[in-house]
């Protein structure tokens, strides 16, 4: 055979095995699709333990001034009262109910679902953060404030009915306990030894910083995180809403955005300040000083106490979270009678009323 020949039947053999090799070798797979990795699940609720310390002082607080009974049967269980419901510092006292009023927000499973709709997207929960921090009455038109302002007024609702019941009880026993046919008259009418320095204690008590409950803050912790624990009733409040409740909607929509933890501390004590609260408060010490000074025997000591501890922490309480619409004059613009004073009567006489009634 020619090389010619051969030369080109082992080309077409060297071909063709190739050829053979090449369909039965398995083909490169395609590249896979780049996908992009799911967003991170939203944080879950967090607040931090100051909000819980915080509102377990007003808890703790309140259930103390509600432990006082009229028909005191001696003057010492009088200043005994006086002492239990002069013991808190304004300030602290209106910090606690905002905290309190936050955690009773976070029981409305309305308001926790209707928040976490802007949790899921971190830019759109980064947005709503913000908005809430810059400005707190943000809070309010989120899906379910209307439950959880709801909560906040109807429970606060409860402690306000409580005291004014006994501010009323322990007031008319003020009245009752001047009556000739009163036994306790022959110790009720005896002036108060040491009323300077009676007085001068009930103003270090009032000064002095109060302790939060480990027990209830834990209590309060727990259930700011669960979403339930406090058996409440479930109601809804429309808007408008006063500073306090909306300071406290506030706080409880970081928190279900899951940026109301130790990091944001710094934004939800700033919440809790509220300076209508902290005014009222402040005055119904003022007016209780006042009364006080101006006291001579027990009976009026207990008047004090009705009006000017009991019925002053139920109406500041209102005012904190009821709205009130006041018509105002512009003369009594300038004058100053836009900031709500809790006293309606002159409170430097207060005691001297009650005196006059009878003796």
């Amino acid at each position: 055979m020619p090389k010619a020949n051969l030369r080109r039947g082992l080309s077409v053999a060297a071909l063709a095995a190739i050829a053979v090799l090449a369909a039965c070798s398995t083909p490169e797979p395609a590249p896979a699709p780049v996908v992009a990795p799911p967003p991170p699940p939203p944080p879950p609720v967090t607040l931090n333990e100051g909000v819980a310390q915080a509102a377990s002082i007003y808890v703790a607080f309140i259930r103390e001034v509600g432990t006082i009974q009229a028909g005191f049967p001696d003057a010492e269980s009088i200043q005994v009262a006086i002492r239990r419901g002069a013991a808190y510092e304004p300030a602290q006292l209106s910090r606690g109910m905002i905290a309190y009023g936050s955690i009773l927000a976070l029981q409305s499973p309305e308001f926790v679902a209707g928040v976490r709709t802007y949790a899921a997207d971190p830019v759109q929960r980064r947005e709503v953060i913000d908005r809430i921090i810059a400005d707190p009455a943000y809070a309010a038109t989120l899906p379910g404030a209307d439950a959880a302002a709801g909560l906040i007024i109807s429970t606060l609702g409860k402690d306000i009915t409580t005291m004014m019941a006994i501010a009323e009880a322990v007031e008319a026993d003020a009245y009752t306990i001047q009556e000739r046919r009163d036994p306790r008259r022959r110790w009720a009418v005896t002036h108060i030894a040491d009323r300077e320095v009676r007085l001068e204690s009930t103003k270090t008590a009032s000064a002095a910083q109060m302790l939060p409950s480990a027990e209830e803050a834990s209590r309060l912790f727990a259930a700011a995180h669960a979403g339930n624990g406090l058996n409440l009733e479930a109601t809804t409040v429309a808007p408008p809403y006063t500073p306090a409740v909306i300071n406290a909607l506030a706080i409880a929509a970081l928190a279900a955005l899951g940026a109301g933890g130790e990091d944001y501390r710094a934004n939800t004590e700033a919440l809790t300040v509220e300076s209508n609260s902290e005014f009222c408060l402040n005055m119904s010490k003022l007016n209780l000083f006042q009364c006080l000074a101006a006291s001579r025997p027990s009976y009026e000591d207990m008047f004090c106490m009705g009006r000017h501890i009991v019925r002053d922490l139920a109406t500041c309480t209102t005012e904190a979270t009821v709205p009130r619409v006041v018509s105002l004059t512009p003369t009594a613009v300038a004058a100053g009678e836009g900031q709500s004073l809790i006293a309606a009567d002159a409170t430097t006489a207060s005691a001297q009323a009650v005196r006059g009634s009878g003796n």
